[in-house]
């Protein structure tokens, strides 16, 4: 359901309690959606997603990771065999 800022106000019981039943609230600032109205538990719940997903990716991609070269010669690629940049 879209709905203004200012029919909001006045109806905003009536709002909360159809968020919480499940239903989706946008609320509209000169016509464009502004905010996005959601139950507390399911952002919560959400956000407890997104971490798990989050550390999965960090996960995935350090396993994927190639080694780069030591501190040793971390900088051989960038001279030549002159020391200068190459």
């Amino acid at each position: 359901m879209d709905i203004s800022v200012a029919e909001a106000q006045a109806r905003l019981r009536e709002l909360v309690e159809r968020v919480t039943a499940g239903e989706e609230i946008v609320l509209m600032l000169d016509g464009k959606p502004a905010a996005r109205l959601a139950p507390a538990q399911a952002a919560e719940g959400d956000l407890e997603e997104r971490r798990r997903k989050l550390l999965d990716l960090s996960a995935e991609m350090a396993s994927r990771a190639v080694p780069g070269p030591d501190a040793a010669h971390a900088s051989n690629f960038l001279f030549d065999e002159f020391g200068l940049p190459g």
